[in-house]
């Protein structure tokens, strides 16, 4: 809406030691459990809801991925016990349908094409050394492991027209100095990610503000033309964007130690080993770069990118239409300076998208997972639960947190919002609560879910260009995801009882 040191974003999951224990107790555990979903899709009578069924799909998900550490394992036996549920004799035709729904769906070719452009263009950076010359020269001004980490944060908010560029072009360009000053790279994804949808939400110039403000317009929270005004009017309630960045420069410039699994991952990283267990490098051969000037280097890194942003802005901030601009761009420049030639030019695209197939998967498996959730009707069923504690003075808090829950638990940062705004805006308007206060409770909570889902496209794409494993990213990152929500449910607390 991705030879380390030298090599991008290309990344392969291993764990030798996942399947220690035997199969047969591992086909006895997933068939017992399907066996109780189909159990249970006897008991729903047609028509009617599926109440509480509706969150068990999800919540074996979780369970899964604290048992498995496996992300795209534990989507997939949601999405099964979810079609067993709804209908266990035709799963495979279910399994197809919604498939094809996805393949189909025009969000979900975006994010093909722009991941797989992205992905390109970051492998040519590389390959033409241009990367790898941006390193050296923050290398030359940065001294110490503080300042590489306030140096990440600020180039996370610089790049703040997409979460897709901040996720792969930051990290990519600096993993050679994290691994340097021993910064372990679920520390890298971890500031990378929270610079990137907290970010997106706080800019009027980033692809979220033109997709929500276009959405706020449509369902009558605002006039034809003034969605991005009403957008504008809510940033300073978009607590969790603020809380979030507050916290990363907390760590960033180490007020705020390293908790739970990232002090694990920092030790590590300490004794010579900023690369996590279970990681294997593949892909990009860059052992042909070509040295170039070091100010050769950097503009052939820096025009790309102002390119990259420029076509996005000119083109109605539209991240496709600048990657493909950015592409062409980079592909003439480096081969007017002779740095690739056409072939290795071609190669570099193609590998891009391969390596990207990955992450592309995971977003894939989570709008189909969103695509059973809807079917099962869960996303109504938990607003509906919290219906009856709706008050004036409440609501904000409320949507912040029914809202976070739901994208939490689909992945998915902007479809669900297509569902659930013809039910919240209705709400506002009708208890007359400050609309801004809501719309800043909403990008809240969608912020949160893409940032502490471990299934959701910025925090796979962050642990993708990082380095990592998109579990590994989420378990060390979640205390402060926690944190920054904890106080953003106050502050919507207090904020609702001040603004009733």
């Amino acid at each position: 809406m991705s030879s380390e040191i030298t090599q991008p974003i290309s990344i392969r999951e291993y764990d030798d030691n996942r399947m220690s224990d035997s199969p047969v107790r591992w086909i006895l555990f997933y068939g017992l459990i399907m066996a109780g979903f189909a159990w249970l899709s006897t008991l729903h009578v047609e028509g009617e809801s599926y109440g509480f069924h509706s969150i068990l799909p999800v919540t074996l998900i979780l369970v899964v991925a604290a048992i498995s550490k496996k992300a795209l394992e534990s989507l997939f036996a949601g999405i099964i016990a979810g079609l067993l549920l709804l209908d266990p004799a035709n799963l495979f035709t279910g399994l197809g349908d919604i498939s094809m729904t996805v393949v189909m769906d025009e969000t979900i070719a975006w994010i093909v094409l722009v991941c797989g452009m992205m992905g390109g263009l970051i492998n040519i950076l590389e390959r033409g050394g241009s990367v790898l010359s941006f390193g050296d020269l923050l290398a030359t001004r940065i001294k110490g492991k503080r300042s590489t980490m306030l140096t990440t944060c600020v180039l996370g908010i610089l790049v703040f027209i997409d979460d897709y560029l901040n996720s792969l072009a930051v990290s990519a360009s600096m993993k050679n100095l994290t691994d340097r000053y021993k910064i372990s790279r679920e520390k890298l994804a971890f500031l990378v990610d929270s610079t990137a949808a907290p970010v997106c939400i706080l800019v009027p110039v980033s692809t979220w503000a033109v997709y929500f403000a276009a959405l706020l317009e449509e369902n009558g929270a605002a006039k034809e033309g003034g969605g991005m005004m009403l957008y504008i009017e809510a940033i300073p309630y978009m607590a969790y964007g603020w809380l979030a960045l507050v916290i990363v420069f907390l760590v960033a410039a180490g007020f705020l130690g390293d908790l739970g699994a990232m002090k694990e991952a920092e030790q590590r990283a300490q004794n010579g080993q900023p690369v996590p267990d279970g990681i294997k490098q593949d892909g990009f051969d860059t052992s042909g770069i070509k040295k170039v000037p070091p100010i050769v280097g950097l503009l052939n890194f820096l025009l790309p990118m102002a390119v990259l942003i420029g076509a996005s802005i000119y083109y109605e901030v539209d991240l496709l239409l600048g990657a493909l601009v950015a592409s062409l761009f980079t592909i003439v420049l480096y081969y007017w300076q002779r740095l690739l030639d056409f072939t290795q030019l071609v190669d570099s695209m193609l590998d891009g998208f391969r390596v990207m197939l990955h992450p592309i998967a995971m977003v894939c498996a989570g709008f189909m997972l969103k695509e059973v959730n809807d079917q099962l009707g869960m996303t109504p069923y938990i607003i509906d639960s919290l219906s009856p504690y709706l008050s004036k003075a409440m609501l904000p808090a409320l949507v912040f947190a029914t809202m976070a829950a739901v994208v939490f638990a689909t992945g998915s940062s902007w479809a669900v919002y297509v569902i659930t705004l013809p039910i919240v805006l209705p709400m506002a308007l009708e208890l007359d609560i400050s609309m801004p206060l809501v719309v800043g409770a909403l990008l809240s909570s969608s912020a949160f879910g893409s940032h502490a889902c471990f299934f959701s496209d910025s925090t796979v794409l962050s642990a993708q260009g990082s380095g990592c494993t998109p579990m590994q990213h989420a378990v060390t990152q979640i205390p402060y995801v926690l944190i920054g929500a904890v106080l953003a449910f106050i502050s919507f607390l207090v904020l609702g009882f001040m603004m009733a």
